[in-house]
């Protein structure tokens, strides 16, 4: 491979390209296309910086190109391995990033090279933490001793904010590459670190102030004090997403010693962990369907319409909504038999169910799922006739959220056509289990128990309909021994 310098005369640069556009093994000099064209040389070199020093750089303006150089080539294969599952943006554009032919670049005699090294020296020299004033003369955006690390406060949090809604609001002002999240004060907070202090600035300019969803989850940013972050964990608390190798860790994430002094919080305070939010942040996993939905008066009744009335029961809609919260009573509407009013504990429950449930199929039919204008489920009078279509639930030995604290307010997902079985006796085997679903009409395509504890397994059906109505028939199911199943949707797939 010849060390010649993409040339940037005698028209031989397309011909670089065409020849760059074939897919080219490891490089420490990587090509980058569809940059914005007002774009500074400091923002691209940001993209390489976390993974390592970039040691020279070649913007092709009028191409909408550049080439970035780095230090090693183990540096440019993290980089080109992490943007390939994160697409790197910068000024809101998604750039693309692979090899490059070239073995490294030759720039010395070309114009603007002067700009591009005092760049690339203020940007290095921000990175190891060592502020030269070279930082203004290079450019004057580049703010002197600004954290690329934001500290997150969501105020008004009528919505669960998962990591992965962080992760997508904040990308789009540059590569984020760690977070992490816990609660403070009762109110939900996150750390953010971007690649450059710069994409950190620019998004605490945008986003301070603004809500998520409609009047709702208000951002309160701030620079931290911290530099970088640690993360030991990849779950739904914390994430490297440099770091696709590191262990989901059981439970939530413990921060270390150095963490906590920054944070300012006593270890004593956070039992190994960061405790509990009080919503479930994986409740959504990012698949929040209620953007521009205005929140309604926090109401915990919920109007469910499209019902198949020859199917439908009370204690279906009590067992199905029960996954999302503590159904407190179920009212099928005498003559609409379609219509039923289901009231949750709370309105953050009821939140929850219906950003989960609505739109899907049950009995046939996509069911519609809103927030009631009703205040609580009136039960019948005495005498009244109501032929059983009005049941309370209160005092339930079924409800999942009973207990503060609960396992299970960390495994809230959406409807899916696999399903988590939990609670069950030894003496059960894989094909006892899987009858169990056949018989009761349902196609099982795969079944595994888990590794680490037999009591638990997943079950894989034919959609996710069949799977929202195996939940309802076979949870509780009396397995024998005094074991009764648990079912629940899963996140994972077989």
């Amino acid at each position: 491979m010849s060390n010649s310098t993409p040339s940037t005369a005698n028209g031989n640069e397309s011909k670089t390209y065409k020849r760059d556009r074939s897919p080219c093994g490891p490089s420490r000099v990587l090509h980058v296309r569809k940059v914005p064209i007002e774009v500074s040389e400091a923002e691209v070199i940001s993209l390489g910086i976390p993974f390592g020093k970039v040691t020279n750089l070649l913007m092709l303006k009028g191409k909408n190109q550049a080439f970035i150089e780095m230090a090693s080539e183990e540096a440019a294969i993290t980089m080109v391995n992490y943007y390939t599952t994160a697409t790197p943006h910068v000024r809101n554009q998604p750039v693309y990033i692979q090899y490059s032919n070239h073995r490294e670049l030759k720039t010395d005699n070309l114009p603007n090279q002067g700009r591009t090294q005092a760049a690339l020296q203020a940007v290095n020299a921000v990175h190891s933490g060592n502020m030269t004033h070279s930082a203004s003369a290079s450019d004057s955006s580049m703010m002197p001793g600004q954290s690329p690390v934001l500290r997150i406060i969501v105020e008004n949090l009528f919505y669960p904010v998962s990591l992965e809604v962080l992760h997508q609001i904040f990308s789009k002002f540059g590569t984020v590459l760690k977070i992490i999240t816990f609660t403070k004060n009762n109110q939900f907070q996150a750390l953010l670190q971007y690649a450059d202090p710069m994409n950190a600035h620019h998004a605490k300019v945008t986003l301070d102030g603004q809500n998520i969803y409609n009047a709702c989850c208000t951002l309160r940013i701030e620079f931290s004090k911290l530099t970088s972050l640690n993360v030991k964990y990849n779950n739904d608390k914390s994430r490297d997403f440099t770091r696709l190798d590191l262990p989901s860790g059981d439970g939530q994430p413990t921060l270390d010693p150095g963490m906590t002094a920054a944070f300012g919080l006593s270890m004593q305070a956070m039992p190994g962990a960061l405790g509990p939010l009080t919503i479930p942040t994986s409740a959504v996993a990012g698949r929040m369907a209620i953007h521009g939905m205005a929140p309604t008066a926090l109401h915990s009744v919920l109007l469910v319409s499209n019902l198949n009335p020859d199917s439908i029961s009370p204690h279906g809609l009590f067992i199905l909504f029960g996954v999302y919260g503590d159904v407190q009573r179920v009212k099928i509407l005498f003559n609409k038999k379609e219509n039923a009013l289901v009231q949750m504990a709370d309105a953050t429950q009821a939140q929850l169910a219906m950003s989960h449930l609505n739109g899907q199929r049950l009995h046939g039919r996509v069911i519609r799922v809103t927030i009631s204008k009703h205040q609580t489920v009136q039960l019948p009078r005495e005498g009244q006739e109501d032929q059983g279509l009005t049941k309370d639930f209160s005092g339930s030995p079924l409800h999942r959220f009973k207990k503060p604290g609960s396992k299970n307010f960390q495994n809230i997902f959406p409807p899916s056509a696999t399903l988590h079985l939990s609670n069950i006796p030894p003496s059960i085997a894989d094909d006892m289990l899987k009858d169990l679903f056949s018989s009761a009409g349902y196609k099982v395509k795969a079944f595994k128990f888990f590794q680490k504890d037999r009591k638990m397994a997943l079950i894989q059906l034919g959609s996710v309909e069949e799977a929202i109505q195996a939940l309802i028939d076979l949870h509780n199911h009396d397995l024998g021994e005094n074991h009764h199943l648990r079912v629940s949707f899963s996140k994972s797939t077989i």
